[in-house]
């Protein structure tokens, strides 16, 4: 049995029905339900007479330390199988860390920890450090993101590291590490056993004086397949270096997010080279890059040679225009892997969207997601784009958001959704005015198809 509640003000009598409903459940998930300590020493009971629990999640609710020992108590009971714990945004700070570290160390079962978005800072996170490190501790995913930690947290984070084989997932992002910490992370990973296979580091001041390091992580780690760099400041020369890492022949990389790392034009000879011959990559993030027309049509051309199977590309605010949409058209005509496109936030105008609506119509194209949200677009691309969404089977997610398209645009695309051979599922319609007449016809038409949604 599974409890999944998102959002919701807790009663005393709702709470008390849903403890209830607790007591044999396999999952409790109660994110944003505005819970406090004293729900936690319900919680803690309920934790001590359900063997069943594998799985809690109570993110954003103001549990404090206070709560955090009490559910603790419960957590280090014999009888406790939880795997998963998620406690992200709940007003923790260092002083939460010695309960956490005695959980760590007591149960084998736990193989997650989220505790992003707590004050734990670096003197708390040394403590948990001291967790993982104990024989008992079999943990595999630790999230750390904003938990104000800095540059002194790596020696810690290396010793754990190099003691747990078992960890997979670590992430980072948003603290203020900086160059030489990141550095030295680095060369701990790969010194390190462990199989790592995600490592997050948003936002952590990076420049391209760690990409070396970053880079040998890259060539040395074949378990590493998901790498996220973005808000780093790395530029040009930092993607070069990393890009020595991702063609090494160890190399498996799968997900690749770079965005926001003051890319250019002239880092994407670099990358078109990677999509086009590193065959593991299925998805890149290049979003808010300044790599414009000039840049995309060379990765257009990365994306046409068969050896590419990239599924998801993110290019989002890249400074592209019409010009580069008749090279995009033709990638996506040759191109049978690549499954999302993201291209909002780029001024493409109607004449763009009219060439990129010729390539998902090919054959070869398997389009399923396509974002051109703020695209600088109007009523006059939405018969093409209806079009798309009647004949294009595979498509199911289209989002044009923040456009002009009016009543006269939205009332194609609700004719193309009325059509029985339309596979659309998500219109995304964000922040686009229509009249009271047009949002009747939306509402009559998601009731006649309840399997779509309109988001507006």
């Amino acid at each position: 049995m599974e409890l999944d509640i998102q959002c919701e003000e807790m009663s005393p009598s709702r709470w008390a029905e849903l403890l209830s409903m607790m007591k044999s459940c396999k999952t409790i998930r109660l994110d944003d339900c505005n819970l406090s300590s004293s729900n936690c020493e319900d919680l803690s009971s309920i934790i001590t007479t359900n063997p069943f629990l594998t799985e809690l999640k109570l993110n954003n609710n103001e549990l404090g330390d206070e709560g955090i020992e009490y559910l603790c108590k419960g957590l280090l009971m014999p009888s406790c199988s939880l795997q998963k714990l998620w406690l992200q945004n709940c007003n923790l700070t260092s002083a939460s860390c010695e309960a956490l570290r005695s959980l760590l160390s007591t149960q084998p079962s736990l193989t997650e920890l989220h505790v992003g978005d707590n004050r734990l800072g670096t003197a708390g996170v040394k403590v948990l450090c001291q967790g993982i490190m104990n024989p008992n501790c079999k943990l595999q995913k630790l999230q750390l993101e904003y938990c104000e930690l800095t540059a002194d947290i790596v020696e810690a984070l290396n010793a754990a590291l190099q003691s747990k084989p078992t960890l997979k997932e670590l992430s980072l992002s948003n603290n203020t590490l900086g160059d030489t910490a990141v550095r030295q992370l680095c060369r701990g990973l790969v010194e390190a056993s462990c199989n790592l296979e995600l490592l997050h580091l948003e936002n952590c001041g990076i420049t391209s004086a760690s990409c070396r390091e970053v880079s040998a992580v890259l060539s040395t780690k074949a378990s590493l397949l998901d790498l996220s760099v973005g808000d780093n400041k790395i530029g040009d020369s930092g993607l070069a270096l990393l890009c020595q890492g991702l063609m090494h022949p160890n190399c498996r990389i799968q997900k690749l997010w770079l965005w926001d790392c003051d890319l250019t034009s002239a880092s994407c000879k670099d990358l078109s080279r990677l999509i086009s011959t590193k065959e593991t990559l299925a998805e890149i993030s290049l979003i808010d890059n300044n790599l414009r027309d000039s840049g995309m049509e060379m990765l257009c051309q990365a994306l046409k040679d068969p050896k590419s199977k990239l599924q998801e590309l993110w290019i989002r605010e890249c400074g592209l225009t019409t010009a580069c949409c008749k090279a995009v058209s033709s990638a996506l005509s040759v191109n049978k892997q690549l499954k999302v496109l993201h291209m909002g936030e780029n001024k493409l105008g109607d004449a763009g969207v009219e060439l990129i609506c010729e390539g998902v119509q090919h054959p070869n194209c398997n389009i399923q997601s396509l974002w051109l949200g703020n695209c600088d677009l109007t009523a006059g691309c939405c018969a093409t784009l209806a079009t798309i969404m009647t004949t294009k089977q595979c498509l199911t997610e289209l989002d044009l958001s923040y456009n002009s398209l009016e009543d006269e645009g939205i009332r194609k695309l609700c004719e193309a959704l009325r059509s029985p051979s339309c596979n659309v599922q998500q219109l995304i319609l964000y922040d686009i005015y229509w009249s009271s007449e047009v949002d009747d016809e939306l509402r009559a038409l998601e009731e006649s198809k309840p399997e779509v949604k309109i988001i507006s």
